[in-house]
């Protein structure tokens, strides 16, 4: 199989996630060539289970990518709209170039940038510039091989990569309190560096310390968890969009960001995002003020509601 289709993604969970339906009309497209996906190493166990990448290059970010064969048939920009994104991708010497426009590369032929789209739909829109047929709601990941670190567990991720969009942790731990209450076994996640919040969020809810599995799994282990939960409750995060791959029950919470930018599907009757109407910095550094109006008590009706109809995962 010739190495001849070169993606470059090099970002984050949610990122990689949101352009799986691209990443698989890409393969549809190209069936008998190689398709390599230039992305952080870490992402590798989902990248396995998304099933249309023959290899994962691993790349940490802009200007990390390390192209070792001869040149690709084809770049596609999955990354962004440059000019950075569209220069790695330069370097490489493609037969084709597949990308947005830039104004600093006026020679760079692409797509006009729209903004305002959700992200898988971006994507999609831009593999189907390049001949494709993408379709927007293949989202879906199979199961993960390896087992659940607490099966049937709600996970509460109080998590996210900005403080614009974390809901403040003394929240995060009345919804858990009074979901633990409920009779839930009820789990905090998060990053190693994340485990001082965790803790904060188990000990406010009164959960035992085995409650808390912040920095205790890998990717792998994390996917496996919110594959086999009862519900996800979480911000605009990477966890939220393994719920939606893994089609698990979540209630999340958006800030700055509207979730017809970055929510799950609309008409999966198994997610629930909410949002106040406020659009603002995804990058703040302090909690947006649309999503501090989301009260507790709004969050916990909603996770009751889930709950509540029985809906199952998909």
């Amino acid at each position: 199989m010739a190495v001849s289709v070169l993606v470059l993604r090099a970002l984050g969970i949610g990122d990689l996630l949101t352009a799986v339906p691209a990443l698989r009309a890409l393969r549809r497209a190209y069936p008998g060539e190689r398709l390599v996906l230039a992305a952080p190493e870490p992402l590798r166990d989902l990248v396995e289970l998304v099933g249309a990448v023959d290899e994962l290059l691993p790349t940490a970010g802009l200007g990390q990518l390390a192209w070792p064969g001869p040149p690709p048939r084809l770049a596609a920009n999955l990354h962004g709209r440059g000019p950075e994104s569209i220069r790695d991708l330069l370097a490489v010497q493609p037969d084709a170039l597949l990308t947005h426009r830039h104004p600093a590369l006026p020679e760079v032929p692409g797509l006009d940038w729209a903004p305002g789209l959700h992200e898988v739909d971006r994507w999609c829109r831009l593999v189907e510039y390049g001949g494709a047929v993408a379709d927007r709601a293949d989202l879906r990941l199979p199961a993960p091989p390896g087992p659940s670190p607490a099966p049937g567990a709600v996970v509460v991720h109080p998590g996210a990569a900005f403080p614009a969009r974390r809901w403040p942790p003394e929240r995060f731990a009345e919804v858990a309190r009074d979901l633990a209450a409920a009779g839930h076994r009820v789990v905090v996640t998060g990053t190693a560096a994340e485990q001082p919040l965790a803790n904060e969020v188990a000990e406010g809810a009164g959960l035992p310390a085995d409650a808390v599995l912040a920095g205790e799994t890998d990717l792998a282990g994390l996917a496996a968890l919110v594959a086999g939960a009862a519900l996800v409750v979480c911000g605009d995060t990477g966890v939220g969009h393994l719920a939606t791959a893994f089609g698990t029950p979540s209630v999340l919470l958006f800030g700055p960001t509207p979730p017809r930018c970055w929510g799950p599907p609309p008409d999966a009757p198994q997610h629930v995002a909410l949002w106040v109407g406020d659009v603002g910095d995804p990058h703040g550094a302090e909690p947006d003020a649309g999503l501090l109006l989301l009260s507790p008590g709004r969050v916990l009706a909603a996770a009751h509601a889930v709950v509540r109809k029985g809906v199952s995962h998909g």
